[in-house]
């Protein structure tokens, strides 16, 4: 072994530099670091607790005494995840055509008020002044500069920098910025102070200002010949601008507190950037240079922020250097990992090739090598913790942009399109080759993300792949390009001049030329770039493609030995009996219920496998989740292997790849691997390292074992290996008994973090073949810790033991399963994981495997500190747990006993009695409750509860409470509350003190349980029973009766009521009305009377049980009632989106909740969310959002249909996110905004007051309270087969339904008690005096002492991160200004943004026509882009007063203008409205009836058929009305429509997605992934170019020509209608030229619609809609299958 490879594999200290919480520099050096994870700093004992900017709040609570060296881990981690999200609203002008040399005051004036009316789209801190933050990119104002320039440097470099407001430190800082540019040769001119008027900020603000200043420099003598752009000099100053904080910090020149901000915001001799921590209209008020005359510019970017945070970072404002960033990277973590992987690598003297910073080739080598990057004596880290995800991408943008990447190509390569299968790109490959190769080098940015960019010689802006954020832009005659967010925003700018208007769709591109003008659309820009390379011949010489290959039918080993290493991994009957069974013989995931009650892993007394110890990380509210399966065509899971090379120079090495199709392999493919290690078939060599070692090794072999692994596999690689394949495949039964292995997860995370150590991470590729995956989210942590393929030979060879095993044979000959061979079902296993993954991907909204790999996207639960500081560097582990020696000894606890002949039933999924693993929900807890609440099971309509006393309902037993109580204490260990003891401050009082049951009774409320997922029955017991008790019900998704919403008057002596029939044990006076309407992906049941009847509105964003994902509803559960309630088809299975698709960012949430305000301003609006790490600062950004109250529910709660992976998989105890949220919320100061509330696994007093104390205030039951109305934990929703009729839709299981409300109100009432009987213990007579009281907790150390595992359970250093809130409890009450009400008694209410709908509402006319319930109304109004919302209040006025179809009276309404967000949201029958303008995202979101009609101003300058006029999700949630778009729509035009009738002339991507119902035409041309999801209603659509099936999702829908007179007719009258109202040139083309242009429409339907008469012949004549209603509000019909007049085909609507 050489001298520099034992230095390699003896690697452990990583230095680098970090940026503390408050945005300081320091030098961080851990032995436990890698260079591929910069944790940041940790918070040490006796600080104060940090928020999210470093500022100080209460001091810690010391409930939890910490020992000597640890810290809280609370907020430990990465600043982007834990401190600080963020959105925004972006957008540039730019005009090189008018003006003088430097361009124009005007482009910046137009900059600025752009920015003011986008300020709706940002945020404000905690004072309520200073503003997240706003800024503005432009061209240097050389007019302005004119002192600083001179004839020997026209255009010096200028800096714009902050600096500490202390003179003394300013004046150090000064003097090195200038011996750093005068050591490097830049001559320096001087110091400029930009003016500012300090009195325009906020207190906030103005307390964190630092001083601002420019500086002035020379170029070097040595680039006198440096070309027009002046390339090498903006090289020098790049490199330069990151020498500065180097230096100072070798001067010492650094201090802890909040005067230490030193931040360069600008560097160049092109662009100077102007941005703090201001709202919008503030930034021109601040910096005086912006009101003079003389800033003159050709271009202006500009950016408004919203954080999540409340205190202000300056340096956190936007524009960065070259980037405004509107959404959020997903990929962050493994982005800025693979960076620094980069960064690491060896091979020359990077320190000396940093010597030299002015040659112009020098500077060009530097920023073309990544290890030049990684040199912190030198330059300031590329990448860091520190830094937001906006600032980290800059980074890496910026220094492409600075080696030979042109701005737009550097931003193809970080932020690619999703170019595999786009019709749009098939006459380019070059853009696809282009694609193909730099996807090999580099892993893509993914998320949610409008890009602004500029380097000041071109500008642009580029959109995520999957259109998740809004672009419009505008081309005006004078040649002038606005892109923005919104459009509208541009004041004064007139229709007429405007000759283009459009949009970006999903990976689209627009760039302007600053030199020359040009203009470059998507193609024109991306297919210049891309033909500057022959990138399709370099990858035909180079890459070696896998390709899919059959799987081999051989048997590995016999069925003994199969078994014997089936159990030494871990596998149980059931993993072959559900998971097996279902993916090799359905190629689908195991679907399974009632979520995960059994313990956590490192509590379990069960030996688990590494793989339970984490949980996935998932999108809520800052970032969406995408839609793999009906969104599937932006994802891929394809990977490679082999030597990366430099992403920063582009060359024919870097095509040198192996290609895989899925990283999942089979043997044959590792054939095929393995041949290419041939010198003439690539000479890729590989090694395969074994990670087994002798058994007789004990515990302690793991970790030398595991020394040895990651030691060989770096002197392999260093040697030249580029595949590494680390197998624990025992080559017979000896070997398995003889042996045993490292978890294969452990392995790979050691080797990959020590090959990034060693700096040859990017040299090879790790493939894990192993026994010990078959689960799919067993190979998301492989891929995700560092794998780039797995070979699971083991569950293959389970699949061909199944396969081949007698019962599964006779299965298939009758026909229970599918008929397959072994190498189908092996195919299928292989699908059914793929899918699997790419739903784990889309969970945190990403869509390529690439950026998921190595980006460690999960938390651990119950590991220890050496164990993740060797194999899982920077992954969040926050309650301590297992060592090494412990993970050794659970692994061999699985191993079999010798004569075992078939494996443990383990009982993980289902409880098996006794010997399996516990569940907390079971039939014997059922039992226990049910004789406590008097319930007997086996009473119901349908045995003879009509002739029993009380309806059979015995009296409520304490004495058998006591029982059900006792047995959860005496049980085992599950949830980490169980490891938790009270201890008081204060002595106890008597019961008697104590406020009244009551009283605490008024803080429950029941889980969000649909109606659908549960019976009628079951669901409307709960809301009564609820109701009754002064607590909140749910209603869940699925909508609600109408006939729910009335109070129940009609019950007899006998608790029976005519209005629900099916119902006993009622009470006149009863409500089945549910408190809490829940508004959720699918908006199944939204409509108007649905959100003003509810009291209090909530938003899902995730499911305690399947965060990330949507809802489902098996199709058999979806009867004609259901069906009628959710306005879909009976019998077809109903899934909601993952995302809310008007949500993709904080802004979006904030609009959601502004429209929910809108329609009804008396019902607060609650979000839920789900447990995970970083919860904190989400519940931050939903606060300041607005929202009322706030949800954290356990990743351990009920669901009624999930896939098996999700329910154990994601989502994290309760105790953990609502701790964090109530911290965060507290230490930021917007705890007095919100309510929280919790639930997932509630069950008894004692977990009330735990989670009141961990700061809750109020409590939602779900699975055990469907307990309390019989449920007994049979485990069967998901196949509509409840033995009790909880769970069921059908006739005769419904009628077995044994609950009544009494029931669940003495379950209530027990537990309110046992909270009194707490209480009285604690001292506490007021229940709120307990809320946030974490110092009333301790650790029990006898509960400790049970955990059977491992004694390395501390849960300590989380919990000691909570503030004390002993002394001052004003956040349980509303902030002074409004009273200091209580929380419930208030709630926010729009400010300006709903002005004009209220003086809308306010109108005489139409409050007579409302008032009267006859006669018109008409009237006229202006509207602008920053009115929301509108006609969403006069919906709700119209919904209270009449319902959803009970308004007679017709609402003329006519606005002129740019309409924002959410134009004619909720609009009901009756209310037709015309805007004449623009409008913005959401037209006619949730549009139950009337008509919306949108068309440019006449006067308009463009071709309206070829240009935007409204926004993205138009109609999304649609359960009636008429829309027609004289223009094209955005992405998911009618997505989840559900009854709306519509026409607009050409949309984007994803067009009637999820459709369920209702007509829509479109005259023009669409994106790909039409029909996805639609299973109701049809879709005409005009192809002229003949490239609809292209673009069609066939998976569900069916395209045709017209094939029926019927169809013809509704499509002509549509058309004719849509002229009409619009006047619409395209429209008269075609019914001018009908005989010839109907042939060319597409039909596009669902088999549901198969017997309509539109699509299909018929012989009856039978009524045909053309119109969702007539002007008079009626149902406009046309009769078919008869013969038809001109009129009625013609003008049908009159």
């Amino acid at each position: 072994m050489n001298d520099l490879l034992k230095v390699l594999i003896s690697t452990s200290i990583a230095t680098s530099l970090a940026f503390t919480p408050n945005g300081a520099f320091k030098r961080v050096a851990s032995t436990q670091s890698s260079a591929f994870f910069n944790s940041a700093p940790k918070q040490h004992v006796g600080q104060q607790s940090i928020n999210n900017d470093g500022a100080s709040s209460s001091a810690l609570n010391m409930a939890f005494k910490l020992e000597e060296g640890q810290t809280s881990n609370m907020f430990e981690g990465p600043m982007p995840l834990v401190r600080e999200r963020d959105a925004c609203g972006v957008g540039f002008i730019a005009n090189v055509n008018t003006g003088e040399e430097f361009g124009t005051h005007k482009v910046l004036q137009e900059g600025l008020a752009a920015l003011t009316c986008m300020e709706h789209r940002g945020a404000c801190g905690g004072d309520g002044e200073s503003g997240d933050g706003a800024g503005i990119m432009t061209a240097i104002p050389w007019k302005l500069f004119s002192e600083y320039r001179d004839d020997s440097c026209q255009q010096p470099g200028v800096g714009m920098i902050f600096l500490p407001r202390d003179e003394t430190r300013r004046n150090s800082i000064k003097e090195v910025v200038e011996s750093v540019c005068e050591a490097n040769e830049l001559e320096f001119i001087g110091w400029r102070e930009v003016p500012v008027d300090p009195s325009k900020l906020g207190p906030a603000a103005r307390a964190a200002c630092p001083s601002i200043w420019q500086f002035f420099v020379k170029a070097p003598q040595r680039l006198k010949e440096d070309d027009e752009s002046r390339a090498a000099f903006e090289r020098t100053l790049y490199l330069v601008r990151r020498r500065f904080d180097v230096e100072r910090r070798k001067r010492g020149l650094a201090w802890d507190d909040d005067d230490d901000e030193v931040y360069v915001a600008s560097f160049s001799s092109r662009t100077i950037v102007y941005k703090g921590m201001v709202q919008s209209c503030v930034l021109p008020e601040y910096y005086l240079d912006l009101q003079n005359p003389d800033y003159t510019t050709k271009m202006v970017i500009y950016h408004r922020r919203f954080s999540t945070n409340t205190s202000p970072r300056w340096p956190l404002a936007q524009p960065m250097r070259v980037l405004g960033h509107n959404g959020e990277i997903n990929t962050l973590l493994g982005n800025m990992n693979w960076i620094r992987a980069r960064e690491a690598a060896k091979g020359c003297d990077a320190e000396k090739d940093l010597e030299d910073l002015v040659d112009s080739e020098n500077s060009d080598n530097i920023v073309m090598m990544c290890n030049t990057q990684d040199v912190p004596s030198v330059l300031e880290p590329l990448v860091d913790d520190g830094r937001s995800d906006s600032a980290n991408l800059d980074g890496v943008f910026e220094l492409m942009t600075k080696s030979r990447h042109r701005t737009a190509c550097a931003l193809m390569a970080l932020v690619p399109a999703a170019y595999e299968n786009e019709p749009a790109l098939k006459n380019n490959p070059e853009i696809t080759d282009f694609y193909k190769f730099h996807g090999g080098l580099l892993e893509a940015w993914d998320g949610p993300a409008l890009l602004v960019y500029s380097d000041g010689t071109s500008i642009g802006a580029s959109l995520d792949r999957n259109g998740l954020r809004p672009a419009r832009y505008s081309i005006t005659k004078d040649g002038t390009v606005y892109m923005m967010s919104e459009t509208g925003v541009i004041p004064g700018l007139k229709e007429s001049d405007i000759v283009e208007k459009g949009r970006l769709g999903p990976g689209q591109m627009i760039n302007v030329d600053l030199q020359t003008g040009e203009f470059k659309d998507n193609i024109k820009i991306k297919s210049e770039i891309a033909s500057r390379h022959p990138y399709g011949e370099w990858i035909k010489n180079q890459r070696k493609d896998v390709g899919t290959l059959t799987f081999p039918a051989d048997r590995m080993y016999d069925d003994p030995t199969t078994t014997m290493a089936q159990a030494t991994f871990g596998w149980g009957l059931e993993d072959i009996g559900m998971q097996i069974q279902d993916m090799a013989g359905a190629a689908k995931e195991t679907t399974y219920s009632m979520g995960d009650d059994a313990p956590i892993a490192a509590l379990s007394e069960r030996p688990h496998p590494l793989f339970n110890y984490f949980k996935q990380r998932f999108a809520q509210v800052t970032n969406p989740p995408i839609d793999p399966l009906r969104e599937g065509v932006v994802m891929s899971l394809s990977m490679t292997l082999g030597k990366k090379e430099s992403i920063y120079q582009v060359s024919e090495k870097g095509a040198r790849l192996i290609h895989l199709n899925s990283p999942v392999l089979n043997g044959a493919e590792m054939e095929r691997i393995a041949s290419f290690s041939e010198e003439e078939n690539g000479g890729f060599q590989q090694q395969t390292i074994s990670t087994r070692y002798n058994l007789a090794d004990g515990p302690e072999g793991l970790q030398t074992a595991l020394d040895a692994v990651c030691n060989q596999a770096v002197e392999d690689v260093f040697n030249g290996a580029e595949v590494i394949i680390l197998s624990d495949l025992a080559s017979d039964a000896d070997a398995i008994r003889e042996t045993t292995y490292i978890p294969p997860l452990l392995a790979v995370g050691a080797v990959h973090h020590k090959l990034i150590k060693a700096g040859l991470r990017m040299d090879a590729g790790l493939i894990s073949e192993t026994g010990g995956a078959w689960s799919t989210a067993h190979f998301a942590m492989l891929v995700g810790y560092g794998a780039n393929a797995v070979h699971p030979y083991l569950a293959l060879e389970t699949v061909k033991q199944w396969h081949g095993a007698t019962l599964t044979q006779k299965k298939m000959d009758a026909g229970k399963l599918t008929k397959t061979t072994v190498e189908e079902a092996q195919d299928n296993y292989r699908l059914a994981v793929e899918n699997g993954m790419l739903k784990i991907l889309s969970k945190i909204g990403i869509s390529l495997l690439t950026s998921y790999s190595g980006a460690q996207i999960f938390e651990a639960i119950g590991l220890g500190p050496d164990v993740i500081d060797q194999s899982f560097i920077g992954t969040t582990s926050r309650i301590g747990g297992m060592s090494m020696k412990d993970l050794a000894s659970e692994t061999i606890m699985m191993r079999p006993e010798a004569d075992a002949k078939k494996l443990v039933n383990y009982g993980y999924y289902k409880p098996v009695p006794k010997l399996g693993e516990y569940h907390i929900n079971s039939s014997d807890l059922a039992r226990l409750l049910h004789n406590a609440l008097g319930l007997d099971k086996k009473v119901s309509a349908a045995t003879t509860r009509d002739d029993l006393e009380n309806d059979g309902v015995k009296a409520a037993s304490a004495a058998n409470y006591e029982i059900f109580k006792k047995s959860l204490e005496e049980a085992p260990l599950a949830n980490i509350r169980d490891l938790l003891d009270f201890e008081s401050d204060r002595e106890s009082i008597p019961l008697e003190e104590v406020e009244p049951v009551d009283s605490i009774m008024k803080r429950f409320c029941t889980g969000a349980m649909s109606l659908g997922a549960l019976s009628r029955e079951a669901h409307e017991t709960l809301a009564i029973a609820v109701n009754r008790v002064g607590g909140k019900s749910n209603s869940g998704e699925g909508g609600e009766d109408v006939i729910r919403g009335k109070p129940i008057t009609d019950v007899d002596e006998k608790g029976r009521s005519p209005t629900f029939p099916h119902l006993a044990g009622m009470k006149n006076g009863d409500s089945a009305n549910s408190y809490i309407h829940q508004i959720a992906s699918g908006r199944f049941g939204v409509t108007p009377e649905f959100l003003v009847t509810g009291k209090q509105l909530e938003i899902k964003i995730a499911q305690g049980a399947k965060p990330g994902e949507g809802g489902q509803l098996p199709g058999q559960k979806v009867s004609e009632y259901i069906a009628g309630l959710r306005a879909s088809k009976e019998g077809v299975t109903l899934i909601s989106p993952p995302p809310h698709h008007d949500i993709y960012s904080i802004e979006d949430l904030a609009q959601l909740i502004h429209d929910l305000h809108a329609i009804n301003e008396k019902a607060g609006v609650s979000v839920k969310l789900v447990s995970s790490i970083g919860i904190g600062t989400v519940a931050c950004g939903v606060a300041k959002a607005d929202a009322d109250v706030i949800q954290i529910s356990g990743g351990d709660g009920g669901t009624g249909a999930s896939p098996l992976s999700s329910i154990k998989h994601a989502g994290c105890p309760f105790e953990l996110g609502l701790t964090e949220a109530h911290s965060a919320l507290l230490s930021n100061g917007l705890r007095e905004r919100v309510t929280l509330r919790v639930d997932g696994g509630i069950r008894t007093g004692r977990d009330i007051v735990m989670g009141a104390l961990m700061g809750a205030e109020e409590f939602g039951f779900g699975t055990i309270a469907m307990i309390a109305e019989g449920c007994v934990m049979a485990r069967v929703c998901h196949l509509n087969t409840c033995p009790v009729g909880v769970t069921s839709q059908k006739e005769e299981l419904r009628k077995k339904f044994p609950g009544t409300p009494e029931h669940v109100v003495n379950f209530f009432h027990f537990v309110a008690e046992e909270v009194r009987e707490l209480m009285a213990h604690l001292g506490y007579s007021k229940f709120e005096d307990l809320i946030g009281r974490a110092d009333l907790l301790t650790e029990s150390e006898d509960q400790l002492a049970r955990v059977a595992k491992t004694k390395g359970i501390d849960l300590k250093p989380f919990f000691s991160g909570v503030p004390d809130s002993s002394k001052d409890r004003s956040f349980l009450r509303t902030s002074p200004e409004t009273g200091s009400l209580p929380k419930g008694d208030i709630v926010h209410i729009n400010k300006f943004s709903s002005d004009l709908d209220r003086e809308i509402c306010k109108d005489e006319g139409i409050v007579k026509v409302i008032a009267e319930n006859s006669g018109e109304a008409s009237a006229d109004f202006e509207i602008k882009n920053t009115d929301r919302s509108v006609c969403a209040m006069l919906a709700g006025d119209i919904a209270r007063a009449h319902g959803n179809t009970g308004f007679k009276g017709t609402i003329n309404l006519a606005l002129k203008g740019s309409a924002g967000q959410s134009f004619g949201a909720f609009v009901t029958p009756g209310l037709k409205v015309r805007l004449t303008g623009e409008a913005n995202d959401y037209v006619g979101k949730g549009i139950h009836g009337g008509e919306i009609v949108v068309v440019p101003a006449p006067d308009a300058g463009f071709v309206a058929a070829d240009s935007s006029v409204v926004g993205n999700a138009c109609l999304y949630g649609a359960t009636g009305g008429d829309f027609h778009a004289h223009g094209r729509a955005g992405e998911r035009f009618c997505v989840r429509n559900s009854g709306a009738y519509a026409v607009a002339e050409g949309t984007g991507d994803h067009c009637c997605e999820y459709m369920t119902d209702g007509v829509v035409v479109i005259l023009g041309s669409v994106g790909r992934n039409v029909g996805a999801g639609m299973t109701g209603g049809i879709g005409y659509f005009y192809d002229a170019d003949e490239g609809l099936e292209d673009r069609l999702n066939g998976e569900i829908v069916k395209m045709q020509r017209i094939s029926t007179k019927e169809g013809e007719a509704q499509l002509k009258s549509i058309i004719s209608r849509h002229y009409e109202l619009t006047g619409s040139e395209k429209a008269e083309m075609i019914l001018d030229n009908w005989s010839e242009e109907v042939g060319k429409f597409w039909q596009v339907y669902p088999p549901s619609e198969t017997g309509n008469p539109a699509v299909k012949e018929v012989d009856t004549i039978v009524d045909l809609r053309i119109s969702a209603s007539a002007p008079t509000g009626e149902v406009c019909f046309l009769p078919a299958g008869g013969d038809y007049s001109v009129e009625q085909t013609a003008r049908c609507a009159d």
